[in-house]
């Protein structure tokens, strides 16, 4: 089942009726997120999954008062466009010393200081 979105039109005057409705709806089943929207701060918007808007729009105005349920549709998010992972490579190029050369002498006698003699 995809998850719907859930529009509820709640008459809310204060910050303590906004967080009365919030903590209602939160607490219904399949809710996974709860928002306040509109120009009044005056809509509950739902996210969930199985979440019955009927009981839900109920519930909200026995406690409430008077709830409209505006809408009820998917919620269709915004899919964002991740940039290609081979184009956020950079080659790094690293110079190391060139590795020391070691001459071997055969004719030199250990202990011996001088190499011409």
């Amino acid at each position: 089942m995809a998850k719907q979105k859930i529009v509820i039109k709640v008459p809310m005057a204060s910050d303590k009726s906004r967080s009365k409705a919030m903590a209602l709806v939160a607490a219904a089943g399949g809710v996974d997120s709860v928002a306040i929207a509109g120009a009044g701060k005056d809509q509950v918007v739902v996210v969930g999954e199985g979440v019955d808007s009927i009981k839900l729009t109920s519930d909200l105005r026995k406690k409430m008062g008077d709830a409209q349920l505006v809408e009820v549709g998917e919620d269709k998010k915004k899919e964002e466009k991740k940039p290609d992972p081979v184009a956020d490579y950079t080659q790094y190029y690293y110079h190391y010393p060139p590795p020391v050369g070691v001459v071997y002498d055969p004719y030199s006698r250990p202990g011996s200081t001088c190499s011409i003699m």
